[in-house]
């Protein structure tokens, strides 16, 4: 009911407002005034004050900036049309309605003044350094209210030098009151142009909405600023030098009030509907007309003067025909030269897509370290397409610039290395480039991305093959230390104390020091084994491999072993690898693949040596890479080799290729 209550009084107020205004102008063309001239074309904006606040008050009742616009209008409207009518009357009532015309003009600016402050929520700041200066604001507010309604006299606000005087008058007010109504007209403008200070200061840590909101407002406050200094230009090089304003011109008038209508009409929008409209494309349009506009007629001017001069004629078709003719060549050259600069003003150099190529490969070609590829990718996208949001999404773990507004949806182009997924580039809002430059950007981006990749991979294997080997430096060391020393020591003693033990207990010896010297050739054996198997070097790859599969222990599937008769000679490095890749395949087979049969595979195809093991399981239900298979992976990545591994319902296949020669200078 409250609602319904708010969105009555609203229009009514409205009403009263544009019934006012147009009884203002009636009144004021009867009283000799022009319709639509200089005294009256404030009304239109009036209007449109009216006509937003209705709109924002009526849609939003708790908002206080339509309220505030109403107050204005309203204000302002009964003001005018007291005004006029108190001129054209007689009489007592001619007398009483000149009274409201003698504070009116308060509560009209106040809500004026307010509008900054209370855009677009409608509250007021609530910090103490605001109301240092809102609280005497209010204050001489109401004193003015107070002291207009008795200042004696005509008010002179609808016409200067016209008017009724003031029915409740006192005598003695009037330099109390217009000494407070001063003090009212500064505080009210510094409220207003603090308040845009204001606006424009939020404007830097505002989201994507309020952001919007704030630029519908900037755009219809540059407009008309643009008008009105273009007015003043006018009005102080007309003939007219009793004004500063080209009172004379009707078009500059018009011109002048739809500029200024621009404001509350840009306020609505940015309260009511700015995801409606795209205030960006807007913007584009006017500085491309409007500087368009504005270096065609003053080139015009320029040529039209110059050759005027030169030909001594002012207007002629001799003066004009050329002027006209060197506007229309520029026009499009200068629009298309226009359009660009603001496009990169806009939106950085969305236009010119292979810059942004240009540039990320500039950033790139710097050296960085791999963990700051991404974060740097991500940083140039978004600087070079003024970007609000940017993303490069590897493996789950974003690199990002900019946050993403709720309601936004980002352009997600999957990032791509010789066909295979590396990742994906979000990208808000999205470039206005085709599908082919797209495609070239997120081929670009993914080179990078698999790059960065391969040169973290490369850190992190460095990593784990210099914490391997520490790790079998550490355990030599400890079986060194710990098994073959205290052997070694043993035999020592013993060969010591054999030398001076009598003939009986000298056999007794020798054969403990015939023990201690086979366990300590078992302890140098064992070590030398995990250093590289013994049986590559005694039976080669494929015997070592039947070796190891003639001794699997009962209940293991059926391992078949297929090899050429005669291997190539293989470097050591690819030897040891094929067998521990074959050797761990097999294992996982008898640990987790419940097959009944499986094979082992060696061929040569060109140069490169094949190792391949299949079984005809079905594995795990769940199957993760794990250590087994990482460290085969691992050991196929160290010598250039790769390894593919497959699971299905036919069985598990593991397919590893590595270098049958070894490399050039090695």
């Amino acid at each position: 009911m409250a609602g319904r209550r708010a969105v009555w009084v609203a229009w009514v107020l409205c009403a009263v407002t544009l019934l006012g205004g147009v009884g203002a102008i009636v009144l004021g063309v009867h009283n000799g005034a022009a319709a639509y001239g200089a005294a009256k074309s404030h009304l239109l904006f009036v209007g449109t004050c009216a006509v937003a606040g209705a709109l924002v008050a009526g849609s939003r009742p708790g908002n206080a900036l339509g309220w505030a616009l109403l107050v204005s209008a309203s204000s302002f409207g009964l003001l005018e049309f007291f005004g006029e009518y108190a001129i054209a009357g007689s009489g007592p009532g001619a007398r009483l309605a000149g009274w409201p015309e003698n504070w009116l003009w308060v509560p009209a600016n106040l809500g004026m003044a307010l509008v900054p402050l209370l855009f677009p929520d409608g509250l007021l700041p609530r910090a103490k350094l605001w109301w240092a200066l809102l609280g005497p604001l209010f204050a001489v507010a109401l004193t003015a209210v107070v002291l207009g309604a008795l200042r004696p006299g005509p008010s002179g606000q609808v016409r200067d030098g016209a008017g009724v005087d003031n029915p409740f008058g006192v005598a003695g007010l009037a330099p109390a009151a217009d000494a407070v109504g001063a003090a009212f007209t500064v505080l009210a403008g510094l409220a207003f142009v603090v308040g845009g200070g204001a606006v424009l200061w939020r404007a830097r840590r505002a989201d994507e909405v309020r952001r919007r909101q704030i630029k519908w407002v900037a755009w219809a406050s540059a407009v008309a600023a643009v008008v009105v200094v273009a007015r003043l230009v006018a009005g102080l090089a007309d003939a007219d030098t009793g004004s500063v304003w080209p009172r004379a011109s009707l078009v500059w008038e018009a011109a002048g009030a739809v500029a200024l209508s621009l404001l509350p009409a840009a306020v609505t929008v940015a309260v009511l509907r700015h995801r409606l409209y795209d205030i960006d494309v807007l913007i584009t349009r006017t500085l491309l007309y409007g500087t368009l506009s504005a270096c065609l007629l003053g080139g015009y001017a320029l040529i039209a003067g110059y050759l005027g001069a030169l030909l001594g004629r002012s207007t002629s078709l001799s003066v004009s025909a050329p002027a006209a003719a060197a506007v229309a060549v520029a026009f499009a050259p200068l629009r298309d030269r226009i359009q660009r600069g603001i496009t990169i003003l806009m939106h950085g150099r969305r236009e010119e897509p292979y810059v942004v190529l240009a540039r990320l490969g500039q950033r790139l070609d710097a050296a960085v370290a791999p963990a700051a590829v991404l974060p740097l990718i991500a940083e140039t996208v978004a600087e070079t397409l003024r970007a609000s949001y940017v993303a490069v999404t590897v493996a789950d773990d974003p690199a990002t610039v900019g946050a993403l507004p709720a309601d936004a949806v980002p352009a997600d182009l999957p990032l791509t290395y010789q066909g295979a997924p590396v990742g994906t580039l979000s990208i808000w809002p999205r470039p206005p480039f085709d599908e082919a430059v797209l495609t070239d950007l997120a081929r670009q981006v993914g080179a990078a991305v698999h790059s960065a990749r391969l040169a973290a991979d490369l850190q992190r294997s460095r990593e784990r093959l210099v914490m391997a080997r520490e790790e079998e430096r550490r355990r030599l060391r400890r079986d060194l230390h710990d098994g073959l020393g205290p052997t070694l020591a043993a035999l020592t003693m013993r060969a010591e104390a054999a030398q001076d033990a009598r003939p009986d207990a000298l056999k007794t010896l020798l054969a403990k020091v015939v023990d201690d010297a086979e366990a300590a050739v078992a302890d140098v054996r064992r070590l030398v084994d995990g250093l590289r198997p013994a049986a590559l070097d005694s039976l080669g790859l494929t015997g070592a491999l039947a070796a190891h599969l003639a001794g699997l222990p009962a209940g293991s599937p059926a391992v078949h072993l297929s090899a050429p008769d005669e291997l190539p000679v293989l470097p050591a490095a690819t030897e040891v690898a094929a067998y521990r890749i074959a050797v761990e395949a097999v294992t996982n087979v008898c640990r987790h693949a419940r097959a009944a049969t499986a094979s082992v595979r060696l061929s040569v195809v060109a140069d490169r040596l094949v190792v391949e093991v299949s079984d005809d399981g079905r594995g795990p239900d769940d199957v993760r890479p794990g250590v087994g298979l990482t460290s085969m992976r691992e050991r196929a990545d160290e010598l250039g080799g790769s390894l593919t591994f497959e699971t299905g319902t036919a069985g598990t296949r593991i397919r590893a290729e590595l270098p049958a020669t070894a490399p050039e200078g090695s």
